[in-house]
């Protein structure tokens, strides 16, 4: 049965205390992130301190959400080497640092003896999680809502095992 998945933005505008996002892929082929992804492989650099060249709606949701005290997390699991999106996406992690959130990065090879999720994630609150599903090309499929307690507290024990061997974005070199 198909579910009514808020949006994201909705999602964090009810938010009281914290967000988590854990990433599991080493490729995404998220449409709105196409032409940025290109520009970037053709050799196009971020400018971090020209903020009006970057700075999104999302990044308004974040700081928004941060500025109401929602301590938002993200974590993402990588192979190593990793994957040109994931250069892609090192790269651009300083806009998500700039709008509040903080985020580490756990190479994959590092996760063998943990349980972890099949699918990307976000938490909110400790109290509903937002799937997001992709195809096996990156390409996203749907998201879909998950509330049961059970079920949240074992994904936000999968989140914080990642984030406790985690390496901060600072530290991590790719």
């Amino acid at each position: 049965m198909p579910q009514n998945v808020p949006p994201f933005a909705e999602l964090l505008a009810g938010c009281r205390s914290s967000a988590v996002h854990l990433e599991m892929r080493d490729v995404y082929g998220v449409a709105e992130e196409d032409a940025d992804f290109a520009a970037w492989c053709d050799g196009r650099e971020y400018n971090h301190d020209d903020r009006a060249s970057w700075w999104n709606g999302f990044h308004d949701a974040v700081a928004d959400a941060v500025g109401r005290g929602v301590v938002m997390r993200r974590a993402r699991v990588v192979s190593e080497p990793v994957s040109e999106y994931i250069r892609y996406e090192h790269s651009c992690t300083p806009q998500n640092i700039a709008a509040g959130e903080d985020v580490r990065w756990l190479p994959r090879r590092l996760v063998s003896d943990l349980l972890l999720p099949g699918n990307d994630l976000w938490i909110f609150d400790d109290r509903l999680i937002r799937f997001s599903l992709f195809a096996g090309d990156g390409r996203f499929v749907e998201d879909v809502m998950e509330d049961d307690p059970d079920v949240v507290k074992r994904h936000s024990d999968a989140f914080e095992a990642v984030w406790s061997r985690a390496i901060p974005h600072k530290d991590y070199r790719i």
